[in-house]
């Protein structure tokens, strides 16, 4: 089991790939932070891991929201006493339409939680990570393919994945000297 003793927070952890996420970091040893803005699909992932015989707590939370992302952090560190793994996994899509008949209420929608939500999660975790003894810690970013190759009609959801790497190689970068290391996956 390589985590064993680490702790992951994932987000995003309700369903797909932050669900499945979630499994793997727990079959490793790790104590798991389920969090999902849908509280009943966060809660089913953290009972699938402690069935299994792991460690995890759900929270409800919505990455987009400062406080809400500090609360779910502090609360992985006073639940299981560190941070050693952040996975920037919650993101949505908006509606496929023509760029012409994109709403600012889905643009917006899309940049807060894919990119607003990721920086808030990553801010806050170095914050914890630079603190903690021994300091340090891993932060991944879900990025996206449709960065490189879009689909037609994904404006918001591609340009917040481009920003997504820079934001990843930015914390990569500023954070190394504090033993952060921060990556992507592009699935």
């Amino acid at each position: 089991m390589r985590l064993n003793g680490k702790v992951a927070v994932v987000t995003g952890a309700g369903a797909g790939i932050g669900r499945e996420t979630s499994l793997v970091f727990a079959r490793e040893g790790a104590a798991v932070v389920v969090s999902d803005r849908n509280g009943a699909t966060a809660e089913e992932t953290a009972n699938l891991i402690t069935q299994a015989g792991g460690k995890a707590i759900a929270l409800t939370v919505d990455v987009s929201k400062g406080a809400e992302v500090q609360q779910m952090l502090e609360r992985a560190i006073a639940e299981f006493g560190t941070l050693d793994i952040l996975f920037n996994n919650a993101g949505i899509g908006a509606r496929a339409v023509p760029i012409e008949d994109l709403t600012y209420e889905d643009w917006s929608a899309v940049v807060a939680a894919n990119l607003t939500g990721a920086f808030l999660c990553a801010q806050q975790a170095v914050k914890l990570m630079k603190e903690q003894t021994p300091r340090g810690g891993r932060i991944v970013n879900n990025g996206s393919i449709s960065a490189h190759t879009p689909r037609p009609m994904s404006a918001p959801y591609t340009a917040t994945k481009h920003a997504i790497t820079g934001l990843t190689k930015s914390i990569a970068l500023d954070c190394r000297q504090f033993d952060i290391c921060c990556g992507q996956i592009d699935i």
